[in-house]
C-alpha cells in the first residue's frame, strides 16, 4: 500500500506532468467528498456533506449568492456529480491532455484548464442572468454547476485548433481527426443549452471558446498562461550576464521560430516538420516557463 501511495505521489508531484496533477486532484476531491458523505449518512443519517458541497463549493447562477460565495468559480471545477461524470471527464482529459503536453510542453496544462473553467463559469452565470429564456423562468434561482468539463473542453479544443488533422482511434468508430471531434462536441453542447443540463452545456461552450482563442493568441506570439505565471514570479535580485551569448541563443529558441513552427503544425500537421524544427520545438518545451 505504501508503494502504491509513493507511486501516486510521484505521478502527481514529481513527474513534471501537470496533467497527472489535475487528474489526481479531481479524483482525491471526489473520493474525499463522497466517501465522507456515505459514512456520515450511514452513522448519523445526515446529508450535511452534500448540503455543504451544493451550497458552498458548487457554482451558483444567482448573482447575490455568487457575491457571498466568491470562491466557487474555482472550487466548482474540481467537483463532480457522479462516477460516470468524473470518469468520462478524466478519460478525455488524459487522452487529449497527453497530446497537448507532447506538443506544447507540461507547463501550460494547468493554466489552460483553469482559464477554461473560469470561462465556463462566466458563460454559465452570464447566460442565466442575461438571456430571456433563463431569466423569464427564473432559472438562476437555485441553479448550481459542478464539473471539470469546461476545463477539459478548453484542452480538447485547444489541441484540435493546434493540430486539426491529428488522428485518434475511437472505439466502434475508427480513426477521427481532432477537428471533427471538437466540432462534434461543440455542436452537441450548443444544441443542449435549452435542455435539462443547460448550465453544463453553456460552461462547455465557454471552455471551448477559451481553448480556441488561447491557441490563436499563442500562434500570434501571446502566451496567456506564461504571462499570468510571470505575474507571480519573484523578481531576481541579481542580474546574470552570459559569457557566451551565441550558446544561449542555440539553447533557447527564439519566439519567432516557435511561432513559425506552430503555424506550420496548424496548417500541415506535426509530420510536416523537419528534423531541425522538431528539435527546436522539443527544446522549447523543455525550457518553457
Amino acid at each position: 500500500m505504501s508503494t502504491l501511495w509513493k507511486d501516486i505521489q510521484y505521478k502527481m508531484l514529481h513527474s513534471g506532468s501537470k496533467l497527472n496533477l489535475l487528474i489526481g486532484i479531481n479524483i482525491i476531491v471526489y473520493l474525499a467528498v463522497n466517501l465522507l458523505s456515505v459514512l456520515i449518512k450511514l452513522f448519523f443519517g445526515s446529508d450535511v456533506i452534500s448540503y455543504f458541497s451544493d451550497h458552498y463549493l458548487q457554482l451558483p447562477a444567482s448573482l447575490p449568492v455568487l457575491a457571498r460565495h466568491f470562491w466557487t468559480p474555482l472550487t466548482y471545477m474540481f467537483l463532480h456529480d457522479g462516477v460516470f461524470h468524473i470518469l468520462f471527464n478524466m478519460l478525455w482529459l488524459y487522452w487529449i491532455g497527453q497530446i497537448f503536453e507532447e506538443y506544447l510542453g507540461k507547463n501550460r496544462t494547468m493554466g489552460l484548464y483553469l482559464m477554461g473553467g473560469f470561462a465556463g463559469a462566466i458563460f454559465f452565470v452570464g447566460a442565466y442572468n442575461l438571456f430571456p429564456f433563463y431569466t423569464q423562468n427564473h432559472l438562476a434561482d437555485g441553479s448550481i454547476l459542478a464539473g471539470a468539463s469546461a476545463g477539459v473542453m478548453a484542452i480538447i479544443v485547444a489541441t484540435a485548433t493546434l493540430l486539426p488533422d491529428y488522428t485518434i482511434p475511437l472505439i466502434l468508430i475508427g480513426p477521427v481527426k481532432l477537428k471533427w471531434l471538437a466540432l462534434f462536441f461543440v455542436i452537441i453542447d450548443f444544441l443542449g443549452i435549452t435542455g435539462f443540463n443547460a448550465g453544463g452545456e453553456l460552461s462547455h461552450l465557454g471552455g471551448a471558446l477559451m481553448g480556441f482563442v488561447y491557441i490563436r493568441q499563442l500562434q500570434n506570439g501571446h502566451d496567456w498562461v506564461a504571462a499570468i505565471a510571470n505575474l507571480f514570479k519573484p523578481k531576481p535580485k541579481l542580474k546574470v550576464v552570459a559569457k557566451n551569448p551565441s550558446r544561449g541563443r542555440n539553447d533557447l529558441p527564439r519566439q519567432e521560430e516557435i511561432d513559425t513552427i506552430l503555424d506550420k503544425i496548424s496548417r500541415s500537421g506535426y509530420d510536416s516538420l523537419t528534423k531541425q524544427e522538431k528539435e527546436i520545438l522539443f527544446r522549447a518545451s523543455n525550457n518553457e516557463g
